[in-house]
């Protein structure tokens, strides 16, 4: 396929994709006149760079990793030398770390919606507001109560 057709399956500029091939994450083949021919499994391997890198992983850790994507997947023992892996080992862990920060605000957001819709379907439970009175500063309101709820 050529660069146009991948750069629409995948969401993923022209350019974006040239840079990727610069880089060695990608390898074109060409036709007779030149054109960059892209293999069916490169729609695949430029949706696995574009998630590693929205992760976090720079460019010269994705090299090193994506033969392991591969399927089937070949790792090469060899080839991990101390240099690479602490990098990688580092990149894990900062990723686990940015998981629990996302999983912690989806957490809260989706319990904010749930009140919030509960609140607007007019039954919500009696859930005391974490800021009620005998509290720091509390009002005492009762989320769901009512009370403060526009009528008409």
């Amino acid at each position: 396929m050529q660069i146009g057709e991948l750069s629409e399956r995948t969401g993923t500029s022209r350019r974006l994709l040239r840079y990727y091939e610069e880089q060695g994450l990608i390898a074109a083949a060409r036709t007779p006149n030149g054109y960059r021919d892209y293999d069916e499994r490169f729609v695949d391997r430029v949706l696995q760079i574009r998630g590693l890198l929205d992760a976090g992983l720079p460019t010269r850790l994705n090299r090193q990793i994506l033969p392991c994507l591969d399927k089937p997947r070949t790792i090469y023992f060899p080839d991990a030398t101390p240099e690479m892996l602490a990098p990688l080992a580092h990149e894990r862990d900062r990723m686990a770390d940015r998981i629990g920060c996302l999983t912690r605000n989806r957490d809260a957001i989706a319990e904010y919606l749930d009140a919030v819709l509960a609140y607007n379907r007019g039954d919500a439970g009696q859930t005391a507001d974490p800021g009620a009175a005998g509290e720091s500063g509390g009002t005492g309101r009762v989320v769901g109560s009512g009370a403060g709820r526009p009528t008409g």
